[in-house]
């Protein structure tokens, strides 16, 4: 099994419960549906940080209230402004299937979800490589709506990464993104290596979580 198949089976929520033939067909003709639509789509803007602690983030005239994202960017002399979507054709594959059904809507949704997981990996590399040349290691991604990061600074960030002309990406009154498959995060930048920037599962204590990533 490969890693994106894992990962989509994860996002089902079958732990390390045995997967049936049945569950991994669905998975594999998922991902070959998505293959046919999916317009995948990024940005990102690079600024200088000028203060990351428990009290609040500052960048570019904007202030963040996160104890949480102030942790994360601990030690970071750069702050990452990242946007990424599979594109609204990956939606309305979504929308279609489920009123036909709702099963394979499921697995199609797992599966767009490890796509776009693999998708945002492989930007972070490419963003990790550009700075590594200037000397600066990544910092996990962290995403608004995630501990106490509110998901009302979403409506900052599409803003100044322009995403809805550069990539398609929008917010409903509700901060919730359009396409639905699409995401944004910060990412620090510091002269400190971190030899692993997926620390979701890694850094998670709750060790009973169906949608747990093997970390062993």
């Amino acid at each position: 099994m490969d890693q994106l198949t894992k990962e989509a089976i994860r996002y089902l929520g079958y732990g390390r419960h045995a997967v049936d033939d049945q569950t991994l067909k669905l998975v594999a003709d998922s991902f070959w549906n998505l293959q046919t639509v999916i317009s995948r789509k990024s940005v990102y803007r690079i600024f200088a940080l000028e203060r990351a602690d428990e009290e609040q983030v500052q960048f570019e005239n904007v202030e963040i209230h996160s104890r949480n994202l102030g942790k994360n960017l601990a030690g970071c002399e750069k702050i990452v402004l990242f946007g990424a979507t599979l594109g609204i054709e990956t939606d309305r594959l979504i929308s279609r299937i489920s009123k036909m059904d709702m099963a394979k809507a499921v697995v199609l949704q797992a599966c767009a979800a490890a796509l776009l997981e693999e998708y945002c990996d492989a930007c972070q590399r490419q963003i990790a490589e550009e700075l590594r040349e200037e000397g600066y290691f990544l910092r996990p991604r962290f995403s608004p709506g995630y501990g106490d990061f509110s998901i009302q600074y979403q409506q900052m960030m599409v803003q100044m990464l322009d995403t809805a002309k550069k990539i398609g990406l929008t917010l409903t009154e509700g901060c919730m993104m359009a396409p639905s498959k699409s995401v944004t995060a910060v990412i620090g930048a510091g002269k400190s290596h971190l030899a692993c920037h997926r620390q979701g599962c890694e850094a998670c204590s709750k060790k009973d979580c169906i949608y747990r990533r093997d970390t062993l």
